[in-house]
């Protein structure tokens, strides 16, 4: 018990709970956009995910620099390198999705709602772990 209350205490951290609350609100964005698209404006299935990824990856950036991983960079340069390892680490992402939907909705006909969700919730994960250890930058104290 001792053990599941540490593991909780090191996962459940001030900026997990925030980068799950805007990877939410991200994700909806993500999914709403697409699927307006698709839906209503019989956008084709590829491209309607490439504009729901692009719009929801210029949320998260905004949300995720300051408010999520506190980002230290100070000044034009710092901040231009954050914002290009940033989209970098999202470019691989939305290939990672769009490959995704390809193949589970494209080819296999996985339902496209279920496919996008399934693809989102895999992006979300990957795209913490890309911005704590790798976008945003960190006090070296």
């Amino acid at each position: 018990m001792e053990t599941l209350k540490k593991v909780i205490n090191k996962v459940c951290t001030r900026e997990t709970i925030l980068y799950i609350v805007f990877g939410v609100l991200t994700t909806l964005i993500n999914i709403g956009i697409s699927t307006i698209l698709v839906k209503v404006f019989y956008v084709e299935g590829n491209l309607a995910s490439t504009i729901g990824i692009i719009i929801s990856i210029l949320f998260a950036y905004v949300t995720n620099r300051k408010l999520v991983f506190n980002s230290q960079a100070a000044n034009f340069k710092e901040i231009s390198e954050e914002f290009v390892k940033f989209i970098l680490g999202r470019a691989f992402t939305m290939v990672l999705e769009m490959g995704g939907v390809f193949l589970f909705y494209s080819i296999i006909g996985i339902e496209y709602v279920i496919t996008k969700v399934s693809m989102t919730v895999i992006v979300v994960i990957v795209n913490f772990f890309i911005s704590k250890f790798f976008a945003f930058k960190k006090n070296d104290k």
